[in-house]
């Protein structure tokens, strides 16, 4: 009985959730300047409205609901409401295939990356970036693209390659020297070539000219003018990218003789050791600045009540002084005092709850963290992350049962159909409960149960999980191994739409990444943050796991508030032989 009223109370959660009404507001751009007309409708439904010139909307729709946000020319946005969404603000990106549909002939189906990547050696129109490979006879901006065989003879540098071939770029020498040298196009922002461009050279990002390339090494070259083409990149490419491919990094079939293998692995990208360090004297906010440069607690405290009256609503005013006042002052009892007296900015908000709890773990104040756990999980008890952090959290504090309850509650609501999982995202709870039998089973189950279980997690190694408090969040990390190459994983809607909408429909806001002991040393771990379609920031939360399903397993919890965007910033570095090394 008792468990069909929990169970009765879930679904009687997950129905009101979806019936709960909440207005949301935005502004629709392309990057850089507003949409008109964009077509925002809710799913299976005659709601719906359209941006204003300004680009501006306002729609009243139920928690739940599937948003998209449409336009001709661009990539359609889907976007699921929930109960924290109240500002939304969309970039829309051109659409690639566009051309397809105005063809007079037979319409193509939209080529894979994969596919994209076979053919790369012998399509001239395809050029691979960052973000991916492009075809420029499929996307609805300005991309130029020049093969190696239309190179000009007798060229001896990039200047020489650009001049006379791509119509939209001039390379200009502005003296001997070649430092000095850049390409200029003419794009949205100058007719007179004013502003240089920047350089995409093999997935990495150059602000300055590349004098010290080969030509030589040069596979193939491709130009981008339009700010509405460049939007990914930010606002360093304002005035047009070059996009360059070399013949030592293409790994595509048939270069060079290489077999079919995946560019993922093998790109090896080198880190050029672009990212800064984390918390810089740039990106803090001026009332933190104020506190930090205080030369007393006295006057930290009347700082802080002189801000309290400006900034009050804000609970990122609220953690900000928080973690001064305990890491920086080591006043606790002043810091939890912070919380107390603002403790209403907290109830009944999931993000400021989230970014609490991740300080209280990220400070070892586990019962602490646990209480607000509890609360998440009453405030979203029909999202599958709710369970997982819960459960998470028992275990930290030593209530091994509570946690193994948690995840077999999670299981069979799932199987009851009252919860939801798309994608592989029933992975990262099946590990979790592996790893909690593996090292607590002798608590949980008896000898026999013991003996007849075989579980199917087997890695050993270090163990990343990376958790946001706001499902919004967009940005990208990156691992830079021992040797110094790279590998990227994107968590955003221009290079996972189906990705971010499988955990919104999930619940679920975290992701997981393991690293073995084949290239052993110390890894960088560092983040590119490109927003939450809002204007507060975000908290990230990493939990590292050394040693991950051994006996000897431990784990560390490290916060990092992400509000600079665009810029890669180093979060941690972690070692695979044996601690954490830094910040």
């Amino acid at each position: 009985m008792y468990r069909f009223t929990i169970i009765v109370l879930l679904f009687t959660s997950l129905v009101w959730a979806q019936q709960n009404k909440i207005i949301i507001t935005g502004k629709v751009t392309d990057g850089v300047a507003p949409i008109e007309d964009v077509n925002i409708s809710v799913s299976n439904s005659d709601n719906g409205t359209k941006t204003d010139g300004n680009g501006f909307y306002s729609l009243r729709v139920n928690e739940g609901a599937l948003l998209k946000y449409s336009h001709v020319g661009f990539e359609t946005v889907e976007i699921l409401a929930e109960d924290i969404s109240r500002t939304l603000n969309i970039i829309l990106v051109p659409e690639i295939n566009e051309l397809d549909n105005v063809t007079v002939t037979k319409t193509k189906p939209r080529k894979t990356q994969k596919e994209l990547f076979q053919e790369y050696n012998t399509n001239p129109n395809l050029i691979k970036t960052m973000f991916g490979i492009l075809d420029k006879e499929n996307i609805a901006t300005a991309l130029y693209v020049l093969d190696e065989e239309d190179f000009p003879p007798g060229a001896i540098d990039l200047i020489d390659l650009v001049n006379g071939k791509i119509p939209n770029a001039r390379g200009s020498k502005l003296n001997s020297d070649p430092r000095n040298w850049m390409i200029t196009m003419r794009g949205n922002q100058s007719i007179n070539f004013a502003s240089p461009s920047i350089y995409e050279i093999d997935g990495m990002i150059f602000q300055e000219f590349p004098y010290w390339l080969d030509i030589s090494n040069i596979k193939r070259i491709a130009t981008s003018p339009s700010l509405a083409g460049n939007v990914k990149y930010g606002t360093l490419a304002n005035a047009g990218i070059v996009i360059i491919n070399t013949k030592t990094g293409n790994f595509a079939p048939g270069a060079n003789g290489t077999a079919n293998f995946d560019q993922a692995k093998l790109r090896n990208n080198s880190y050029g050791n672009d990212a800064i360090a984390f918390d810089t004297s740039n990106n803090i906010p001026e009332y933190l600045r104020q506190l930090r440069n205080s030369t007393s607690e006295e006057e930290a405290k009347k700082i802080y009540s002189e801000r309290l009256e400006q900034y009050g609503t804000s609970y990122v005013f609220v953690l900000d002084s928080y973690q001064y006042f305990s890491k920086e002052v080591k006043n606790q009892k002043v810091a939890d005092s912070i919380i107390e007296e603002n403790k209403e900015l907290f109830n009944s908000n999931p993000l400021a709850l989230k970014a609490l709890a991740y300080n209280y773990q990220e400070e070892g104040r586990l019962e602490k963290a646990n209480e607000l756990y509890k609360e998440l999980f009453i405030l979203r008890a029909n999202y599958g992350q709710s369970y997982m952090d819960l459960a998470n959290s028992y275990q930290e504090i030593g209530r091994y049962k509570r946690a193994a309850a948690m995840y077999a509650r999670y299981g069979y609501l799932l199987e009851e159909g009252f919860l939801r999982t798309e994608g592989d995202l029933g992975i990262i709870m099946d590990r979790e409960l592996n790893n909690l039998i593996a090292l607590k089973g002798k608590d949980l189950l008896s000898k026999k149960e013991l003996k007849s279980l075989v579980l199917d997690d087997e890695f050993d190694g270090t163990r990343l999980v990376f958790e946001w408090n706001d499902s919004e969040a967009e940005f990208e990390l990156q691992f830079v191994n021992p040797e110094g190459n790279y590998f990227k994983a994107e968590h955003s809607l221009f290079a996972d739409a189906e990705g971010v909408k499988n955990k919104k429909i999930s619940g679920f806001s975290s992701e997981e990444y393991l690293i073995d002991d084949s290239i052993k040393g110390v890894w960088q771990v560092n983040v590119k943050y490109f927003g939450n379609k809002s204007l507060t920031p975000t908290y990230l939360k990493a939990t590292i796991y050394h040693n991950f399903g051994s006996a000897s397993q431990r784990k560390e919890t490290k916060v990092f508030k992400l509000s600079l965007k665009n810029v890669n910033q180093q979060l941690f570095t972690v070692s695979n032989m044996s601690t954490v090394v830094a910040n």
